[in-house]
């Protein structure tokens, strides 16, 4: 009973901040549409979206719907990043009012849109596979080469190996919380490591970077999860994210 007493109240505590977010996103509508019942010291008074996306992105194309929309409203932002497999619980848990997230899954109360697919390479320098690929990229050789990894949650690397090899694999990894570092590392002969295309295309042209298996991509789709009671209200944050999504996203 005690287990079913804290679940109820933990319910009851998400239910509040969601209802508190709604309430300041009516008020926002309803004090532009009527300024003469805001109060003097309340007129830069501004309403906080919380949002939760994953780093790459936000590295990549997100905050080009995000400042869009920061332009013809009056809300403040306040983003959050984590893996896109987990964005979608910052939403559960009443946190943000919206995420992208790799989740397909609808999340109760909330509105899903398919915004497309961030596609990544597995890419190193040409002076890191001359050092740790010389005889080939194999199981082997990918047991020493180390590789980048964002942080603990971050999978891509490990999904890549698996889905090129069919088996589990060890990897040695420096752990790099940052999209753009990523890239540089890599450049650098760092280490190998998977990169969104948005961001390496020029550079494997260049010959800067090189696939570490040409052709073996990974794709991972993204949508965009709001809250059902908010989406009516800011449904012009849905249609920049979808906008700036639909130029960048496969």
């Amino acid at each position: 009973m005690q287990g079913l007493g804290l679940g109820l109240y933990i319910a009851s505590q998400i239910a509040q901040v969601h209802h508190m977010e709604q309430v300041r996103i009516l008020e926002h509508d309803l004090l532009e549409q009527l300024p003469s019942l805001s109060a003097a010291s309340d007129a830069n008074e501004k309403v906080i979206l919380r949002i939760a996306a994953n780093a790459d992105s936000l590295g990549t194309w997100f905050l080009d719907g995000i400042s869009d929309f920061t332009k013809s409203t009056n809300y403040l932002v306040h983003l959050s990043v984590d893996d896109e497999d987990y964005t979608a619980e910052w939403l559960q848990q009443g946190k943000v009012v919206a995420a992208v997230s790799s989740s397909e899954k609808p999340i109760p109360g909330c509105r899903r849109f398919p915004l497309g697919s961030l596609r990544y390479h597995a890419t190193c320098s040409p002076e890191f596979s001359d050092r740790f690929f010389h005889h080939g990229v194999t199981p082997k050789t990918l047991a020493v080469a180390p590789c980048l990894t964002f942080n603990q949650k971050d999978r891509l690397q490990s999904e890549w190996v698996e889905y090129v090899f069919q088996k589990k694999i060890n990897l040695p990894a420096h752990w790099l919380p940052s999209t753009q570092s990523f890239v540089d590392a890599s450049l650098m002969s760092m280490g190998w490591g998977m990169n969104p295309a948005l961001l390496v295309d020029e550079h494997l042209s260049e010959g800067r970077l090189i696939e570490l298996v040409p052709g073996k991509t990974l794709t991972v789709p993204l949508y965009w999860h709001i809250s059902r009671l908010a989406a009516d209200r800011i449904s012009e944050l849905t249609r920049f994210v979808s906008d700036a999504a639909s130029q960048k996203l496969r």
